[in-house]
């Protein structure tokens, strides 16, 4: 993101602050796909998903006023999304079980086409993502598919910089073996 893009979303802030849904349309536009991707991936599924992103946006239209600029527009809506991906997915562990969602679980075994499949270096590299530890896959994700900085992870995720270095070597080595084990050699800088 421009340096003019990051002060124009401060700006756009300051506006929603004032009450100016124009504003709020503008930063919307420019960011819901980022939040709904970054959740998607946190929730997995496109439901939940699609849900937090008005959750989100409706507490920048409530807290924009609050926003003090400490950190980027983008590194704000995402960590506000991981918050609420988080919680989304504590409230689903707690729901019970029902026979739809027991049905629309997939089964999880090899079959010809998933093994023809697993030889596709991307598809390779989504199910080897899917074997981190979920504090590993979403430090992976920030850094790599949000391209957020150490320090802005740090500040999204809410532990200390150093900790998010150690978890992305960890995740990049663990990474490395997962793939080389699925059949890729070179698939992970």
């Amino acid at each position: 993101m421009s340096a003019a893009q990051a002060a124009s979303d401060e700006t756009l802030i300051a506006r929603i602050a004032q009450g100016d849904r124009l504003a709020m349309q503008v930063l919307y536009g420019r960011h819901h796909v980022k939040v709904f991707r970054f959740g998607l991936r946190l929730v997995r599924n496109e439901q939940v998903a699609e849900d937090l992103i008005s959750e989100v946006f409706l507490d920048v239209w409530r807290q924009a006023g609050k926003f003090e600029g400490r950190s980027a527009v983008s590194t704000w809506l995402l960590a506000i999304t991981r918050f609420k991906a988080l919680s989304a997915l504590r409230r689903r562990k707690d729901a019970e079980l029902d026979d739809e969602t027991a049905n629309a679980i997939e089964d999880q075994s090899d079959d010809p086409e998933v093994a023809v499949q697993k030889k596709d270096t991307s598809n390779a590299l989504r199910e080897c993502l899917t074997q981190l530890s979920a504090e590993h896959r979403e430090i992976v994700d920030l850094v790599y598919y949000h391209e957020k900085s150490v320090e802005e992870v740090a500040e999204i995720v809410g532990i200390p910089e150093n900790t998010v270095k150690t978890r992305l070597f960890y995740a990049r080595k663990k990474l490395a073996g997962l793939l080389k084990a699925a059949g890729v050699e070179r698939g992970w800088p």
